[in-house]
């Protein structure tokens, strides 16, 4: 709309945080810019969205996934970084998710659609530099393998949507609703 447009293109004016050059770096400052436009958008708590594709790398997986990982790594120090510029990093949690993972044996030149996966929690209200769930060990056969290489996840994604939702004010009474 014309008054986003022209609340962004004002906080823009005096926004002077470096972000990468990638498609998520882009996004990113883009929420950042948001973020730091709160008072004049008066909202107060907000949610953001963004995604990344290109991780469906049945093949040639090596230099797909390092080229990924290095666009998610950078747009996210950024991030951090510009939301403790900001002074918010205690108020603004970030968060990785993934509708699925890699199996852990090859396809020839890459791996299939796998179920267990990591993601990252990111903030300056976070208890971080820990693994939350059961790491498994990473062979075929192990007890969490459904016998195709594909690792069956010990944390679901509601347990950590669930736990962002309480961080962000709902009730736990609220969980069945808002998820």
């Amino acid at each position: 709309s014309l008054a986003f447009d022209s609340i962004i293109n004002n906080i823009s004016q005096t926004f002077n945080h470096p972000f990468g050059t990638g498609k998520l770096s882009e996004k990113l400052e883009m929420v950042a810019k948001t973020i730091a436009a709160r008072n004049d958008f008066m909202i107060p708590k907000q949610t953001f969205f963004v995604e990344l594709g290109g991780f469906d790398t049945h093949a040639n997986i090596l230099n797909d996934h390092a080229a990924l990982m290095t666009e998610v790594d950078t747009a996210l120090s950024d991030f951090y970084t510009c939301m403790k510029n900001l002074g918010l990093s205690d108020n603004v949690t970030t968060f990785t998710i993934s509708d699925f993972s890699r199996k852990l044996v090859t396809n020839g030149d890459g791996s299939d659609h796998g179920w267990g996966g990591h993601s990252l929690v990111i903030g300056g209200a976070v208890d971080g530099k820990k693994i939350h769930g059961e790491y498994p060990d990473i062979y075929i056969g192990n007890p969490l393998d459904t016998g195709t290489g594909r690792i069956i996840p010990t944390t679901s994604t509601d347990e950590l949507f669930a736990e962002l939702a309480l961080w962000f004010g709902a009730s736990s009474s609220d969980l069945d609703q808002i998820l």
